[in-house]
């Protein structure tokens, strides 16, 4: 996605501006960092989506705080593989997509382009029904009335974007700001016992196969594969430069961003899991969707609870919709090379959506569902980017350390495990 092909109003040509001068002095300090970060706030957004929600709820619920070193170890190969992500679009001034499309047989490429949208429909039905769940209970509305008003907030907030990138940079960053402050306030009112948190940030054994499908789940709540193709997209030509010590700075710069803006959403993902162990796990292990831990959280903790929880959601779905939109808009213009209407692609992504709510399913087990879908997806963009950033012919010495390399492989193999292992106890279930 090319994102100088906009009109720059006055926010972001300052923000271009300020990048130019700030990135070939390489000073540093906090006016260098805000002017070059966006890109990774973005992205944070997929790791705080109604997925993550979900599955992080049920953890807490049903096995406390013995699943947060699940979260924490797939938050670090987030950062890791975001951070790659981003240093390919820096390096070579083209997307994930882009690369794969040129670098693949046509017919290979067309298959991994339907994966990849696959991929992105299993999580716009989580995002779209998070956000009409929370809308629906907080405005006492019906489901699909609630999917209605989702896909209109996220279609204005995707004419942000006509404006430039900075403006719809600011209220995403505003909603994980909301997300975020709604978690605190409640963990500031519960009775937390944080030696129990910090004991269980080691690995341990899974308990039994549930805690093991929701490890699954987490994964790909977390590591989600249609960021790894929008942070590449997003920091393509995302501003001019000429010389390799501009293109060193700015990847310094961005890998900082990664750290601070995924580090932030690790957090928050913990404190979901701890709000969840706290009100439920001893008294309601078995909760396990957003209107029965709503009804809950009320008595439990105060009317405040309740509504801040349902607040974060739908901060949550209607941004991270949005966010799967553009990373949608990434996959298909890089790898069939046109670009679809915001309006179309809403339409096209939500019948799963639309689907399910009008059958009557389960939205809560279909939620969850979604994230095991895209755990099971996710090696393939993985070994894509692993692929793309360690060639010499296309990244030069931009390529990844060999360090790095190791430690992407090993995290993609542990996936992969996650993964063989989840369908192993399925199949002999």
């Amino acid at each position: 996605m090319n994102r100088t092909t906009v009109a720059d109003p006055d926010l972001t040509q300052a923000c271009l501006n300020g990048q130019h001068t700030l990135t070939v002095s390489w000073v540093r300090g906090l006016r260098t960092l805000l002017a070059a970060s966006g890109p990774a706030v973005i992205a944070s957004v997929a790791y705080l989506d109604p997925g993550n929600i979900i599955t992080n709820l049920q953890a807490g619920a049903r096995y406390g705080d013995t699943l947060l070193w699940v979260v924490l170890l797939a938050s670090i190969v987030a950062m890791l593989f975001q951070s790659m992500s981003a240093r390919l679009g820096i390096a070579t001034g083209r997307n994930l997509a882009e690369i794969c499309r040129d670098a693949l047989p046509r017919r290979y490429a067309i298959a991994l382009w339907l994966f990849c949208e696959a991929a992105a429909m299993a999580t716009d039905l989580a995002e779209v029904l998070g956000s009409a769940i929370g809308i629906s209970l907080l405005l006492h509305i019906t489901l699909f009335d609630g999917m209605v008003i989702t896909i209109i907030a996220t279609y204005a907030l995707l004419q942000l974007e006509k404006r430039g990138f900075r403006p719809l940079e600011l209220v995403i960053a505003g909603f994980v700001g909301v997300i975020g402050m709604a978690y605190l306030a409640e963990l500031s009112i519960m009775p937390v016992n944080w030696s129990s948190v910090w004991r269980h940030t080691l690995p341990s054994r899974f308990a039994d196969h549930g805690a093991l499908n929701l490890a699954v789940g987490i994964v790909g709540a977390t590591i989600m594969p249609h960021t790894l193709f929008l942070h590449s997209g997003l920091t393509q030509n995302r501003m001019p430069t000429g010389t390799d010590h501009e293109r060193r700075a700015l990847i310094r710069l961005s890998n900082i961003e990664v750290a601070f803006a995924l580090g932030a959403a690790a957090l928050i993902n913990v404190a979901m899991v701890v709000v969840a162990s706290v009100a439920f796990h001893h008294g309601h292990p078995d909760t396990a969707d957003i209107a029965s831990a709503t009804r809950l959280l009320t008595p439990l903790s105060g009317v405040w609870v309740g509504t801040l929880f349902l607040v974060a959601l739908v901060a949550s779905g209607i941004s991270s919709s949005v966010v799967g939109t553009m990373a949608g808009q990434v996959i298909v213009q890089g790898f069939v090379g046109f670009r679809i209407p915001w309006w179309l692609r809403r339409i096209v992504t939500t019948v799963p959506a639309v689907i399910v709510i009008a059958s009557g399913c389960d939205v809560t087990s279909t939620l969850v569902a979604s994230q095991v879908v895209l755990s099971i997806v996710l090696p393939v963009p993985m070994i894509a980017l692993v692929w793309s950033t360690s060639h010499r012919g296309l990244m030069g010495d931009y390529r990844n350390r060999r360090s790095t390399t190791v430690a992407a492989i090993i995290a993609t193999g542990l996936v992969l495990a996650l993964n063989i292992l989840l369908l192993w106890q399925l199949s002999h279930a």
